[in-house]
């Protein structure tokens, strides 16, 4: 018999640190399936045209989201692994923006026609790394580029360093056209500011989210992070209360990945100055109890909202999206992402940028866009992708809708992923009936691993590396 009407409704999250040890292991955030370590260099500039031009001649009239990579920073926080350049030349930011803006000029050539915009996030880095000025001069390029839907339509965001900026910078962004910031933030205690390099006063941050407030902002998101050096739980409940108070509209909460091998600045954090398992689990619940207690509604992963955030919203009206940039209020748009580094999605593809600013500026002076590898996804993986957004986002799915829009035969299909979740039903995280799979409250902090299921080139890897003996490189993040 098929379930009755399934709507999703945003049930607390369900703590519980037993299936959470069994369970911790490394794995995908899932801001794209594939994931980007499938992307290869056999993608390239050539193909992104192609891409391009096959969704021009379907006569594609979505709007489009855009992403800007700024990847310098004044400082380098030691806990920091983002594609990041840590200067104090600023005339470094004077060449990538002549770069940038020639980026965009070809990228808004290829999209002349379909180039309404309903999404813009500058990323980094630091953006406001960029003068007032600059972002001025980069806002206007874009909008030389793009339609920009009205104010009241689109989302806006800019990433902020509440350290770069003071209130009139903040108004000056608004004015620019933003209508969202996220302000990092990871903790507020000044022992773990020191450990991390990043000395960021409270009421300073404080000041610059009012003056968010003050010139129109219509939604202010925060970062935090559990499990840095020197954290201690009552330093943990001392930055929760102080956040609280803030108010924010959305928090993002991290578990931070200590992975040196990878990323060169954390080499200077002191193993022994970092929480143990079992204390980071601790702070993970300690969190997730003072912000529900506080009226958040938690949207998964490591995402909080207020009942009435636009984000909130989308989940329960079953339109959330997940994207290079996490959480996503609009549906599933083509994303347009110009910078180093920088990840695009346009008609069933991903292509990623040159990583290294000499490549970035090289491939441009030979007047091709700097794409250095990427995807073309087949028909499986779209399926897929489509089921781990909607577990990702919606925490169920319907197999009966995934039948009624691709030509397979869900229990046939994946057979095999079917027989593996059945250890989640048994662990009380997931119901499986005749039409449902339903992650519950309890399940919900595990969705990574749930989704990890139905990755099928995960599952690859690692089979491969079992038969040859090898260890799995250690390239993800843990899962909780």
């Amino acid at each position: 018999m098929n379930a009755p009407d399934h709507k999703f409704s945003p049930a607390a999250v369900q703590f519980d640190a037993n299936v959470i040890a069994k369970l911790t292991t490394s794995g995908p955030r899932y801001t794209s399936y594939p994931t980007a370590d499938r992307f290869t260099p056999g993608f390239g500039y050539g193909s992104f045209l192609e891409a391009q031009a096959g969704l021009k001649m379907r006569g594609g009239r979505r709007p489009l989201s855009a992403y800007v990579h700024v990847p310098f920073c004044d400082t380098v926080c030691y806990y920091c692994a983002c594609n990041k350049i840590g200067t104090r030349d600023r005339s470094k930011a004077i060449t990538y923006l002549a770069y940038l803006k020639q980026e965009i000029d070809m990228q808004g050539k290829l999209f002349a026609g379909i180039n309404r915009l309903e999404q813009l996030h500058l990323g980094g880095g630091t953006p406001t790394y960029f003068g007032d000025r600059q972002m001025e001069e980069l806002m206007a390029h874009l909008r030389r580029n793009f339609v920009f839907a009205p104010d009241s339509e689109g989302e806006y965001s800019i990433e902020i360093d509440p350290r770069t900026v003071d209130a009139a910078r903040v108004r000056s962004l608004r004015t620019q056209g933003f209508n969202r910031l996220s302000l990092g933030v990871q903790d507020f205690d000044p022992d773990v500011q020191k450990a991390v390099n990043r000395i960021q006063p409270a009421e300073d941050t404080i000041a610059i989210m009012n003056a968010a407030r003050d010139a129109g902002f219509r939604s202010i998101s925060i970062d935090l992070i559990y499990g840095l050096p020197k954290q201690t739980m009552a330093t943990v409940e001392q930055t929760l209360s102080k956040v609280i108070v803030a108010n924010p509209d959305r928090i993002a909460l991290y578990n931070y990945a200590h992975m040196p091998h990878l990323f060169k600045p954390q080499r200077r954090i002191l193993d022994a100055d970092l929480p143990t398992p079992e204390v980071k689990l601790e702070m993970l619940a300690l969190c997730i109890s003072r912000l529900t207690a506080a009226g958040y509604v938690y949207i998964g992963m490591d995402h909080f909202a207020k009942p009435e955030d636009d984000l909130a919203v989308a989940q329960r009206q079953g339109r959330l999206h997940r994207n290079f940039q996490g959480y996503s209020t609009h549906a599933e748009m083509d994303l347009v992402a110009v910078g180093v580094s920088a990840i695009s999605a346009v008609n069933a593809t991903y292509s990623q940028n040159e990583k290294t600013l000499d490549e970035y500026y090289a491939r441009l002076d030979e007047g091709k866009l700097p794409i250095a590898r990427g995807y073309k996804l087949d028909h499986d993986d779209l399926l897929r992708r489509l089921i781990i957004g909607r577990l990702m986002c919606n925490f169920e799915l319907s197999v009966s809708s995934i039948e009624q829009g691709w030509p397979v035969r869900f229990r046939d299909y994946f057979r095999e992923e079917l027989a593996q979740l059945a250890e989640f039903v048994d662990d009380g995280l997931l119901t499986m009936e005749d039409d449902w799979v339903t992650v519950t409250a309890k399940g919900r902090l595990t969705i990574r691993n749930i989704c990890m299921v139905f990755d099928r080139h995960l599952r690859e890897s690692r089979l491969q590396a079992s038969n040859l003996s090898q260890p799995q490189p250690l390239r993800y993040s843990k899962t909780i």
